[in-house]
Order: structure tokens, then C-alpha cells, then sequence
């Protein structure tokens, strides 16, 4: 039947921070908005109008200058409050009280939590020692960190005083690491001793030998514990120094806030790096303030003293998505570890105990929760949660229907796309909406988000096509460092269509004003000519019990192309004649017999970057004997051999 999963009430619409924005913008500009349609057609036709008010209603500290937007019809080159100047650390410090800041946990391992008050002094201290050292704005400070409370002052830090953070997980492996900080040359550099994960210490101090004696430039090696107590530098890290002691000179004192054009560079991000070497994505202060505000107050309805947790690590554009909910007066509550350690509701525990009230996940964890079958609405209350956000892949529709059944039937569910590229969505949740089964809700303010065919022409409701945004943004990136002339940058996002940014997903509009993704674009399938996203049979075949994941690839053969999927299964099940043939008959039955693989081929893992997106790229290259090009991007890179050389797919 085609109803809603939930729809909002009088009540909550009349209280969301969408509604409250919708009347003071009517109020400022004499406009009158009959609907969010109205509201988000007015967003990108009038930005000066649109980011004035979002400046206002956000309250962002600084000076918006006297400008909002120069060149705003060119894409790349377009200008946003070009001569506003603010500080990105002062927007997240506004509060100086006793209220929980940060509230972390590592696994069962590590508890702890700092109040506002804490976190200000910390980054004060933090930001004096960094200017000791001889750090100036513009320079590199990178984290090699677990999601834990001194990743978040040392990149607060940094930014206090103007200098440009940068981070991965220490799941990374040194080639990893190196592949990202070798190229942005950093001054210094904050790691942990370790982390726990499944219950299992790992020592970090190795790899970060390694990588330290390979970053001639480092001049500052600061380590940090893990679980908070007091440590001494490793004689063997070359200009280390404990976290403590580095701190240790300076005491907290009101930090004079520096404030910077609002293009001052603020972040360095990196894509996947599965084709290549990362790409190093240069992020701007106004964009992450504006864009994060934005998202936060409006499309995920989160207020001031607010409890929000995000499931991600520093090697991820939410670690950076995440703090920035301290800007709108929220509380960061910080996890790090696996998500079903020591069982499947340990985040879920968290959720009660903390009275999270944004709860926000992968599509990968919600899938894999479902599979498992536990049910936290058998064991949790949850009755804080008021909104479960989930991204890095589309969320599939059974998805959905797991969350309304299974974790909390009330809450407002709501699936974003956007990423490292924007540093920002171009869709995302609506608390005006109903949520519809497997849509992503709606086009974000701002973001003139929508669908080409091929020929560059605007698709039709419903018709398959490439996800652009045809107006420029607040977000666009300064550009790929190490790319001057900017034809790197150009040639990422703007080289298909003249003038409009090109994503790189397979999408299309719903009749309900929303989109639904189908996957990559460079990872469609083409059997007989004919454009098929993945993610469409992805639906499919993990409806099926017996299957836990899926990967397809288009495989060239025979001067066409046929569909080859790869299908992980559970333990003691074997693909026989009888589930191949299950496996075909709900693709054909569900969405066409163009979808059906030519061969199923049973594997014993998928590979996936350390995000948890599949490869299906990576894969296709192993499958026709080329190499991929860096592996340390993935997560379990030693899963490409299970593709190679497979007798299945030589007939």
C-alpha cells in the first residue's frame, strides 16, 4: 500500500527548527512559503536571501560582511560571503558551563566525559601549545586518532588558531596514512597508543613509527592514551611528546579567537583512493559552519541541549559532521569500537543510558543489525530517540521496515546522501515529511539537487539518471591540494555538464518530492545497453535468508557486457542449483529480467573501504585481470584475491 512509515504531528511540526526557520525567513523578507517546495525552490533561487537568514537563524558568530555570494552562476568559481570573517572553533566553543560536552566511550574499555567548560579550557590550552611550536594558519595539523574527546580538542585547536586539520582512523595502515598526510605535509601530528576493537587491544605505536620517520616535515609528534591516563612519550617516535606534557606549560585561559575570511581552508578530506591516490579535498570555514548549521538545525531537527551520536570514525566526513553539532549548542556523544561489541545493543545500551536524542548509523549497520535478528525494541526503550539518521549507502527498503518493526515504531527515520566531495548533503531528511519506504526524503535547502539523462537534459519523475546539483553552493571545494591549475578539481565534478556538478551517483526523483539512489554511476551495469544501478539487485537478493551480502560488477564478455554477482553467504550454507535459481526468480519477479545475473558466484567476503562501502570498482578490475591501483583504501584488501582467476566466470 502506498502510505508513509510515519508522519508527523501537529505538535512536532509546529516545533521543528524547519518550521521555525520558515517563519522568521517570512518574516525578514516579506515572503510567504505555502509549502517546503516553496521554501526550497526560494533556498536556490534567492541565495542571498536564503544564506542571510540561515547566517541569522543560526546565530554563526563573526562578520557576514557586506557580501553573500559573488559569481553565483559559476560552478566552480562561485564565492559565498566572501568578505565574512569568523572562526570555526568560536562557533563550537559557545558555551562555557558545567553541561555535558562530549560523552565517550571505548567499547566496555573507556568512559569518560568533559563539560563544556572542560572542552573550552582544553582547546585553549591546546591552541597555546600549537602557536608555541611555531604553528601558523594555513599549516597542517593531522590526527591519527580513534573517535575519542582529544581528537575533537586537538582539531578545535588547530582551528582556533587558523591552522587546517586533517585525520584517518588508526585502522588505516601506513600506507594508508601515507598516501593522505605524505601529500598535505603536516607540522605536527596527534596519535593515540592504541584502540580497542572487539574486545581486542591494538598497539598503534608501530605503524606510527612508520609513519612518522616517512613525514619529513613533522616537526611535533604529540601521543595521546587512549584510555586517559598519564603516559610518556615513546623514546622511539622521533619529536614525540606525551599528550599531558605538551599541555602541560599553558594554562586555560579566554582563547583570543583569530577570525578568518570564511574561505580560509578549515579541513582537508580525502576521496576512497580505490582507483588511485586519494584525492585531498580542501574544505573552507563558512561551508562547514553554514552547511553543518544548516543540516543540523533545519533537515535533522536537532536543538540546543540535544544528546547526538553519530557511529563513525575520523576517517570519515561524519567525524567532522558530527562536532559540528556543537555549534547548535548539542552534546557529542562519542563511541568508538565495534558496533556489536560486546553484543548487537551495545549502542542501543548507550542510547538509554546517555538519552541520546539523534541517533545516526550506517545503512551497512541497520542491514547487518537486521540480519543478525536481535530486535532492540524487545530490549531498549529508546524513548529519548527522536531521529535515526543513516548514510554511506543507500538505505535499502527493508530497511525501513526494520526500523519502524523492530527498533523504535515513532521515530523520524530518514536516509542522507552527499559526502567527503561536499562536506554536506544534497538529500536528506525532512521533519515536515512523511517518511516513505526506501526514499531519501528530500532535496536539502540550498542544494539545487537533481536528475540528468545523459544527453544533460532534466529527467522525468521516476526516470534513471545521474544525480547533479545545477547551482552553486556554499560547500564546492576550495579545490584538491597539490592541484594549482585546478584541472584535477574540474575534471572531478564539472567536466559532464557545463556548468553543473556531477556526483557520480545513479538516481532518480519519486512522485514524492524525494530520490532514491541506485548506486555509483561509474558502477552501473550496461547488459545489452541498457543502465542498471547495483544497489537495485542489492535489494533484492539480501531479502533472501541465506544471503548476507551481495556484489555485482558488469563482466565484459563476449563483445557485450553480462552481470556477474558475487554473493557472501551465511556459515554452513552452500550455493546449489535450487538457491541460485531462488536468487534469480526474486530479481526477475522484483525488478526485471535485464537484472538477473548471467552468473552467481559464491565468495567468502566483500570487500568495502574503511567507510563500509563496497568495491564494486576494485572488484571489476581484479575480475579482468587489472590491478587496483591502492588497496590500502579498504578495509580487508586481502579479500580481492577471493576474485581472481575464479574458473566460474571463464565460460
Amino acid at each position: 500500500m502506498d502510505k508513509p512509515l510515519w508522519q508527523p504531528s501537529a505538535s512536532w511540526l509546529e516545533q521543528t527548527g524547519m518550521s521555525r526557520f520558515t517563519r522568521a525567513a517570512e518574516r525578514r523578507w516579506q515572503h510567504k512559503f505555502a509549502d517546503y517546495e516553496t521554501l526550497h525552490r526560494w533556498s536556490i533561487e534567492q541565495p542571498r536571501e536564503f544564506w542571510t537568514s540561515l547566517w541569522e537563524f543560526a546565530e554563526v558568530i563573526g562578520d557576514p560582511g557586506d557580501t553573500v555570494v559573488v559569481d553565483g552562476n559559476k560552478m566552480p568559481g562561485a564565492k559565498f560571503f566572501p568578505r565574512g570573517k569568523l572562526n570555526f572553533a568560536e562557533n563550537l566553543l559557545r558555551r562555557r558551563d558545567d553541561g555535558d560536552a562530549i560523552v565517550f566511550r571505548g567499547e566496555d574499555r573507556a568512559r569518560r566525559r568533559l563539560s563544556h567548560r572542560q572542552l573550552y579550557d582544553a582547546v585553549s590550552r591546546f591552541a597555546q601549545a600549537l602557536t608555541a611550536r611555531g604553528v601558523k594558519p594555513g599549516d597542517r595539523v593531522c590526527g591519527y586518532m580513534p573517535n575519542m574527546p582529544e581528537t575533537v580538542i586537538a582539531c578545535l585547536g588547530a582551528a582556533a588558531i587558523g591552522a587546517v586539520w586533517s585525520s584517518c582512523s588508526p585502522d588505516f595502515g601506513v600506507k594508508g596514512v601515507l598516501d593522505r598526510f605524505g601529500q598535505i605535509e603536516p607540522k605536527v601530528l596527534i596519535l593515540a597508543d592504541g584502540y580497542f576493537y572487539n574486545g581486542k587491544w591494538f598497539d598503534n605505536l608501530d605503524k606510527a613509527r612508520e609513519i612518522v620517520a616517512s613525514l619529513p616535515g613533522l616537526e611535533c609528534v604529540i601521543v595521546a592514551s587512549y584510555g586517559g591516563a598519564k603516559i610518556t612519550a615513546p623514546a622511539n617516535i622521533a619529536q614525540s611528546i606525551a599528550y599531558d606534557d605538551f599541555l602541560a606549560p599553558f594554562a586555560a585561559t579566554d582563547i583570543a579567537f583569530t577570525r578568518f575570511p570564511s574561505a580560509h581552508p578549515l579541513y582537508i578530506l580525502y576521496s576512497s583512493g580505490t582507483t588511485g591516490v586519494p584525492k585531498c579535498i580542501v574544505h573552507c570555514i563558512g561551508a562547514a559552519i553554514l552547511q553543518h548549521t544548516k543540516e543540523h538545525l533545519l533537515h535533522c531537527d536537532i536543538k540546543p541541549g540535544d544528546r547526538v551520536f553519530y557511529f563513525t570514525t575520523c576517517g570519515w566526513m561524519m567525524w567532522n559532521w558530527l562536532i559540528s553539532a556543537l555549534a547548535v549548542e548539542a552534546t557529542l556523544v562519542l563511541y568508538d569500537g565495534s558496533p556489536f561489541h560486546p553484543g548487537p545493543n551495545v549502542l542501543f545500551d548507550y542510547a538509554d543510558e546517555e538519552r541520546i536524542t539523534f541517533f545516526g548509523t550506517s545503512a551497512k549497520f541497520l542491514d547487518a543489525l537486521n540480519k543478525s535478528g536481535f530486535e532492540p525494541v524487545k530490549h531498549n526503550k529508546l524513548a529519548t530517540v527522536r531521529a535515526l539518521g543513516s548514510t554511506g549507502s543507500p538505505l535499502a527498503p527493508e530497511s525501513f521496515d526494520f526500523v519502524y518493526r523492530k527498533v523504535k515504531p515513532d521515530v523520524f527515520l530518514f536516509s542522507m546522501s552527499g559526502g567527503t566531495d561536499l562536506l554536506a548533503c544534497f538529500a536528506t531528511g525532512n521533519p515536515l515529511w512523511p517518511v516513505w519506504r526506501g526514499e531519501l526524503q528530500c532535496a536539502a535547502l540550498g542544494m539545487a539537487t537533481d536528475i540528468f539523462t545523459m544527453d544533460g537534459k532534466p529527467a522525468k519523475v521516476e526516470e534513471k539518471g545521474e544525480l547533479v546539483c545545477t547551482r552553486s553552493f556554499p560547500s564546492m571545494p576550495l579545490g584538491f591540494w597539490n592541484d594549482p591549475d585546478g584541472e584535477k578539481y574540474f575534471a572531478a565534478y564539472y567536466a559532464h555538464f557545463p556548468n553543473v556538478w556531477t556526483h557520480g551517483d545513479f538516481a532518480a526523483k519519486t512522485r514524492h518530492g524525494g530520490f532514491i539512489i541506485f548506486g555509483r554511476s561509474d558502477a552501473v551495469l550496461n547488459p545489452g545497453g541498457v543502465r542498471i544501478g547495483t544497489a537495485e539487485i542489492y535489494r533484492q537478493v539480501e531479502q533472501i535468508p541465506e544471503v548476507l551480502e551481495a556484489l555485482a560488477i558488469g563482466q565484459e564478455w563476449q563483445g557485450d557486457t553480462r552481470v556477474v554477482l558475487f554473493v557472501k553467504l551465511r556459515d554452513g550454507v552452500a550455493l546449489d542449483e535450487p538457491l541460485e535459481k531462488r536468487i534469480r526468480q526474486q530479481i526477475r519477479d522484483n525488478a526485471s529480467p535485464r537484472h538477473v545475473p548471467a552468473k552467481i558466484v559464491a565468495v567468502g567476503d566483500i570487500p568495502r573501504t574503511k567507510s563500509g562501502k563496497i568495491v564494486e570498482i576494485a572488484v571489476r578490475e581484479i575480475v579482468h585481470g587489472r590491478p587496483v591501483k591502492n588497496q590500502e583504501a579498504l578495509a580487508n584488501p586481502e579479500t580481492l584475491a577471493l576474485y581472481k582467476d575464479l574458473p566460474a566466470l571463464a565460460s
